[in-house]
């Protein structure tokens, strides 16, 4: 959510502390922005620093959809693939991951079998999906594990109450590690950074 109370000053404490953790492969799941992509320029150069050898992957979140190609561009700038209804094969030696990636749920239009079409029968396949309780949709297509944000885990939470208010999107799954009550597919919804409008 740059540009609400964040910035890429709040942003480089914590692209040092991703790495520090020296990541494999690093996903962002959406809301790069809060609302205008101009907010991710002065990031750019902050985003790039990152590295992970299996890659950089993002997805668009509900708030990203305003300038939609400038945002893209400035994703690349910073070395992060773009995941838009689309997957991506990750190779090491003789074995592979795929990470697919939708478009948000509330301003695009997902397409998980446009995602899956590429990727070969049998082989791993990690979702980027911003609205988490999108998983139960999904249960039906070939994936293995979903990660989400959206929910900010409630952006504000009370002892023993949790979270306030969730929006549409992440009633069920809110925050942490669930499995969906079909499949039993693990969905990991992370709380993110930042904060956006109540």
């Amino acid at each position: 959510h740059l540009g609400f109370n964040t910035d890429a000053s709040d942003l480089s404490d914590l692209v040092n502390t991703i790495e520090k953790e020296a990541p494999d492969l690093i996903c962002f799941t959406g809301d790069i922005v809060d609302s205008e992509a101009d907010d991710l320029i002065a990031a750019v150069p902050v985003l790039a620093r990152l590295s992970a050898p299996l890659g950089k992957f993002a997805i668009f979140g509900n708030h990203d959809y305003k300038h939609t190609e400038q945002l893209a561009e400035l994703l690349k700038a910073a070395g992060f693939r773009l995941l838009r209804n689309e997957s991506s094969l990750i190779k090491r030696g003789n074995e592979a991951i795929a990470v697919a990636g939708l478009e948000d749920m509330l301003h695009g239009k997902p397409d998980p079998q446009a995602a899956v079409k590429n990727i070969p029968e049998g082989t791993f396949t990690l979702l980027l999906m911003h609205e988490p309780d999108y998983a139960d949709r999904v249960e039906a297509y070939p994936f293995n594990l979903q990660l989400s944000g959206h929910s900010h885990g409630g952006q504000i939470r009370l002892p023993l109450l949790g979270a306030l208010f969730t929006p549409y999107g992440s009633q069920k799954y809110i925050a942490g590690l669930y499995y969906t009550d079909v499949k039993k597919m693990p969905v990991y919804v992370n709380r993110g950074f930042g904060e956006t409008y109540m």
